[in-house]
Order: C-alpha cells, then structure tokens, then sequence
C-alpha cells in the first residue's frame, strides 16, 4: 500500500474532446521509471473528472466518460498497477469499459446500486493482469509480491482468490 497518492483530475472539457496527452506526457510509459521507483508507485493513483457535479446521473452511465475511459484504458492500460485500491475509482472506471451496465437507483439513497454482467468484469480483469504485470516485472518485484497484488484486485472487485502463494 502506498502512502503518497497522486490524484490525477482530467477536467470536462479534456473529457469531451477525448484528450489525455498532458497525461500520457508524464505517466506515458515510456517516461515511467524502473525498478525501485515504480515500485513506489503502485496503489498510488486515484483519477477524478471534474465537471460533472450538477449532472445527475451516475459517472459511469455518462457517455463522454464512458467513451473517454475506454479510449484512455486502451492507450494506458495499466490500472490495476497504479490505481489506489483503498478508493472506488478503479471500479468506475473499468464499470466505464464494460459493454454491459445498469445503475439503478434505490430509493431513500444517494447512491445507485451498480449491475453488470459478472463473467465480462471478471475477464476484463484477467486481461488486466497481463498490463500488471508487465508494470510488476519493470518494478522488479518478486512473484509475491506479484501475487500480492493480484489477490488484493480480485478482493477489490469482489472475487475470490483461491491461487496459492507462490512458495520462495
């Protein structure tokens, strides 16, 4: 778990025009370090959007950021690295890249309850796992580590992990 979070905020207009590059100019990764650096950055990064606050429906129902994670997903694609999983902002972005999806509001509660279609989460998480670990190799970390990591998504998502340790 990281201590230093980085919150990274794209604002609505960045979002309607589908532009991340100020973005990709320092976390591209090509300008990512290694080793002991990157290891530092894992669990670091939390993403907001800002200009939403009067739109009443829920972030991952609304097209432009449904549109805007998809595009930002397949040009970066390695947020189960770098996302801090102590926030929920991961969730909303990859319930943002799923085809399947459905708020509903309950009534007497801020929020909505969230449906989706479990297997699509589930693969697009094991999919993931490969950008993990591509982060995870450049870090340097051990398979542990590695498996660390990896249980601590699929708990974060709500799945179960029933992968035995690695033994070192």
């Amino acid at each position: 778990m990281n201590d230093d979070i980085i919150i990274y905020q794209f604002s609505r207009s960045g979002v309607e025009q589908g532009n991340f590059t100020h973005f990709l100019e320092r976390f591209g990764a090509e300008k990512l370090p290694s080793g002991t650096p990157i290891r530092q950055m894992m669990d670091s990064m939390v993403f907001v959007i800002e200009g939403y606050d009067n739109d009443p429906r829920e972030i991952h129902t609304i097209p432009e950021i449904r549109k805007f994670y998809q595009a930002f997903h397949r040009t970066w694609p390695y947020w189960l690295y770098f996302c801090n999983l102590a926030q929920d902002g991961l969730k909303i972005m990859t319930f943002c890249c799923l085809e399947s999806i459905t708020a509903i509001k309950v009534d007497g509660s801020p929020d909505c309850a969230v449906q989706y279609n479990p297997i699509e989460l589930l693969q697009s998480i094991l999919k993931n796992f490969v950008h993990m670990n591509v982060m995870c190799e450049q870090a340097g970390m051990t398979e542990r580590g590695i498996y660390d990591r990896s249980k601590h998504v699929m708990e974060y998502f709500g799945f179960p992990y029933d992968v035995s340790p690695p033994s070192e």
